[in-house]
């Protein structure tokens, strides 16, 4: 194999290491947004279920409280 075409399987090597590291960065930075989304995503599910968990508390202790008064044959007004 003569000089020159050494280079030249040198040469398309390089080009396709560094189309394999664009490659790659594309995967992790698309993993990372991923990974970001679904973390926002947890933390936006948490924040409503609480916020769903408070008012549900809270109609129970009202349901509750009405039955009670129910049970005691008092009136709702």
């Amino acid at each position: 194999m003569s000089h020159r075409d050494q280079g030249s399987v040198i040469h398309r090597q390089i080009q396709q290491d560094w189309a394999n590291r664009e490659y790659i960065e594309v995967i992790t930075t698309s993993i990372k947004k991923i990974a970001d989304f679904l973390n926002s995503f947890d933390t936006s599910c948490r924040s409503k279920l609480a916020m769903l968990n408070e008012k549900l508390t809270a109609l129970e202790r009202r349901v509750e409280y009405i039955e009670a008064r129910i049970t005691k044959g008092e009136t709702l007004s």
